[in-house]
């Protein structure tokens, strides 16, 4: 509970002047329950370093990833101790404990908190015994080794990981090997009902077979596998596809944006899932549940499009239509409130009908627009957080009006403007974190405003021949996220 004095004590210790002396690098950091990972690690970087505007400056610009190894690389030399108080949640002291250095100096670390998972989790000697005795007995093979540590990850604390070492023991013999079919019944077991089919349903393909992540997803929710909620369905499969993940019961195969694009399972774990699949449609099933309302229209095509009666798409989520070419009005389109993906394909070099009508998607998040286009609404939906323009050939900057979407994080524009410079000015792309320049052949200069993207993470520029210099902003970014987007 709160109050009984641990932070009082850990302030004891640490100004103590025999303690103080003991340890030339010392650091306090306080946690609570919002914290953000980079902000802690510059504030314990900050007081054990020289300040100076280069390097605050420098540490502005870090990413996580950075940030962790310049401690690191701070604190190997030193004899340090850092007190992190107030830890709430295990998440926040594993985000942080890969930045401090074991460099058998006699370093300490201390760790106030109200909470047991925390605590049992901060000092992992027995359980890194645990561990070691499990993967002795997994005889080096990799698929083993991940498979019992995606389960593993998932259980809280020494006794869980106890029961998981019991479970896997009680077959086998001294100096024998664990069964790889016995841990990867066991994380199959662990395995919740809805995931447990999700899973099953891999048994259903070639093996080896790259799979799309979408095609999988919608597949689950034409099965019924997805449980409605409050949540919209797509997020909640996509949620179920990165469980399994991370539990590595399925490979990523590809990824795009930070998000799994392709997917595959091992042959083995193939192999579970059609065995355990006779298993489990051998028994009598709950009830089947019955599909009242469409989702997700993929793939239609624009003539189709003009004898579908919206009354029935009340809660389309999805739409991707092709063949569009300028004959065509899509202004009935705007009465899908509940639109939040949305990828319109014009007819090979043909333009797009208005577009005004987007504007009343009021929570469309994504969208995709292929095909020319004279001239770009002024208005979009506050709610939108990714845009492609591929082939649109606009004559007009883009910038000043894609600018100003309040909550855009990524943009990837393709073949999608013919001017020779691209203006961004001060506060725009406030949430813009990732850009993609494609093919933009007559761009000459691009003008950036000093609190223009302030969030920028990753810049792709590729085939833009005549762009001879960029901002010197966004240089680092180039430089430190050159591949990231492939």
């Amino acid at each position: 509970m709160g109050g009984l004095g641990k932070t009082t004590l850990a302030r004891k210790l640490y100004i103590t002047p025999n303690i103080a002396s003991s340890f030339p690098t010392r650091a306090w950091m306080c946690v609570s329950q919002e914290y953000n990972t980079m902000d802690l690690l510059r504030n314990i970087i900050k007081p054990i370093q020289v300040r100076t505007k280069g390097t605050l400056d420098l540490l502005e610009r870090m990413t996580e990833g950075d940030l962790e190894i310049y401690l690191r690389d701070l604190l190997k030399e030193h004899k340090y101790l850092v007190v992190v108080d107030d830890v709430w949640k295990r998440e926040a002291w594993e985000s942080l404990k890969r930045a401090f250095p074991d460099n058998k100096n006699g370093n300490r670390v201390i760790i106030t908190t109200r909470k047991e998972d925390v605590a049992e989790r901060a000092d992992s000697r027995e359980m890194e015994s645990l561990a070691k005795d499990m993967v002795e007995k997994c005889r080096g093979l990799p698929l083993a080794i991940v498979v019992l540590s995606g389960l593993l990850s998932h259980k809280k604390g020494l006794h869980e990981w106890q029961k998981v070492k019991d479970h896997l023991w009680k077959n086998i013999k001294e100096d024998k090997s664990i069964e790889i079919s016995n841990i990867l019944s066991l994380s199959y077991n662990d395995l919740s009902t809805a995931l447990k089919q999700c899973f099953l349903y891999f048994g259903i393909f070639p093996k080896d077979q790259v799979l799309g992540a979408d095609n999988i997803i919608r597949l689950w929710m034409a099965e019924g596998f997805i449980p409605r909620g409050q949540e919209r369905t797509e997020d909640v499969a996509e949620g179920f596809l990165n469980e399994l993940i991370r539990r590595s019961l399925v490979q990523v195969a590809y990824t795009y944006w930070d998000r799994v694009t392709n997917c595959r399972v091992h042959d083995l774990l193939c192999d579970l899932a059609i065995e355990k699949a006779l298993e489990y449609y051998s028994k009598p099933l709950v009830h089947i549940r019955k599909r009242t309302s469409l989702q997700v229209v993929d793939g239609i095509c624009c003539d189709q499009w003009k004898d579908v009666a919206l009354v029935d798409l009340v809660n389309l989520q999805e739409l991707s239509m092709d063949h569009i070419n300028k004959s065509y009005s899509l202004n009935n389109i705007r009465s899908l409130k509940n639109l939040s993906t949305l990828r319109l394909l014009c007819k090979y070099d043909g333009s797009f009908p208005s577009l005004a009508f987007v504007n009343c998607c009021e929570k469309l998040q994504k969208l995709w627009l292929s095909g020319r286009i004279e001239k770009l609404p002024h208005l979009f939906p506050n709610s939108i957080t990714m845009m492609l323009l591929n082939f649109s050939v606009l004559t007009e900057d883009p910038m000043p009006i894609l600018g100003m979407l309040p909550n855009l994080r990524n943009l990837d524009l393709f073949r999608a403007y013919e001017g020779k410079e691209i203006m961004c000015s001060d506060n725009n792309f406030s949430q813009l974190e990732f850009l993609h320049l494609s093919e933009l052949e007559k761009l000459e200069r691009w003008h950036l405003g000093t609190s223009a993207m302030p969030l920028i993470k990753g810049l792709h520029i590729h085939a833009c021949p005549n762009l001879k210099e960029i901002p010197e902003r966004m240089k680092d970014v180039e430089l430190l996220k050159r591949n990231y987007m492939r």
